[in-house]
């Protein structure tokens, strides 16, 4: 401050003690300006990242939970595998809910698809597990039977190699088909922040005040500018997190009301050596087929594609509310009319 006190004090010997101490009113008030529209920037800038963290976490422990979820069916599989003279089941239908017959062949594929990107998900970045659930758990385990661009087979490649490939066949990355709302987010601040930071980042005075005055007003103006992008931006991840959570609360329920069934079912299978259907007895019956259902329902809450990918290149992706809050509503009402709670 002293320099440009020592430059406005040698002005106004010059101009006259009034233009001086105008043109030091001028300076103060739009250091001033600056000075705040930094301060409010970077509390902007702060409370998007904070927000941010918060979602890409919770996205990547639902995504982590999906494929563990889809992994898991590797064993039920096996177990069921074993069973002879089993009947078809018939696909759930009620109330106007409905889940797709229990078809093995796909179940075993996502399975071995999914433990192909758990695998590769240790040396993966953050958002990753995120961005498989955004864009479908089940959808991007059996992405894996796809081919990478050199030629192999996804899924017999492993580690990073298999995530970069798997991801790649997406369409350029999870991140970019489910989670590209978080990654976008990041896009658009930059564009609206870059003038902020330009202006407020290295604070230049100018002795006659007026073009000082200008440079803050236009900081202060980029500032607001930013602000409103950061706070649709902020509005979207908080409705994405809250989303997650609740699906993540959900599937986990619906998950360990199957793995209190598929215990019993092991146990008839492997302990009590029955493999035979006829053989079981009626609740012995039951239980198989509310397992089955239960596999169902679970691939069927792997398929839901959390995020809409926008049309639009510079437009925010959409919290896919409707199916998510349909799904939930739909596994309520297997595991109420089941009785299975």
């Amino acid at each position: 401050m002293l320099p440009v006190l020592g430059i406005v004090a040698a002005v106004t010997g010059a101009i006259g003690v009034g233009t001086g101490v105008n043109g030091i009113s001028k300076v103060k008030k739009a250091n001033d300006t600056m000075k705040e529209a930094k301060r409010r920037h970077d509390e902007n800038i702060g409370r998007f990242e904070r927000v941010s963290n918060n979602t890409t976490s919770v996205m990547d422990v639902l995504g982590k939970r999906e494929l563990e979820i889809l992994k898991g069916f590797d064993d039920f599989s096996e177990t069921i595998d074993k069973i002879q003279n089993k009947p078809e089941f018939k696909p759930f239908n009620k109330d106007g809910v409905s889940l797709p017959e229990y078809n093995p062949d796909t179940i075993k594929e996502v399975s071995i698809g999914a433990g192909v990107l758990i695998g590769s998900l240790g040396g993966a970045a953050t958002g990753t597990a995120g961005g498989i659930a955004a864009a479908g758990a089940a959808y991007a385990s059996a992405m894996t039977f796809g081919t990478a661009s050199t030629g192999a087979a996804i899924n017999g490649l492993s580690g990073a190699a298999a995530t970069k490939a798997a991801l790649a066949f997406l369409g350029g990355g999870a991140i970019k088909v489910g989670g590209g709302g978080i990654a976008l987010g990041t896009t658009l601040l930059g564009a609206t922040t870059l003038g902020v930071g330009l202006l407020v980042g290295g604070i230049i005075f100018n002795v006659t005040g007026s073009t000082l005055s200008n440079k803050a007003d236009e900081a202060w103006s980029q500032m607001i500018k930013s602000e409103e992008e950061i706070n649709k931006i902020c509005m979207y991840l908080e409705t994405l997190r809250r989303a997650s959570k609740e699906y993540f609360d959900t599937i986990s329920k619906v998950h360990d009301i199957y793995v209190k069934n598929y215990v019993k079912l092991k146990s008839t299978v492997l302990i009590d050596n029955k493999v035979d259907w006829d053989t079981f007895t009626q609740e012995e019956k039951d239980n198989l087929e509310n397992t089955i259902l239960l596999v169902a329902l679970l691939y069927k809450m792997c398929q839901v594609k959390l995020v809409l990918v926008s049309e639009a290149e510079n437009d925010l992706n959409k919290v896919n509310s409707e199916e998510i809050n349909a799904t939930i509503e739909m596994a309520n009402t297997v595991i109420k009319e089941r009785k299975l709670a």
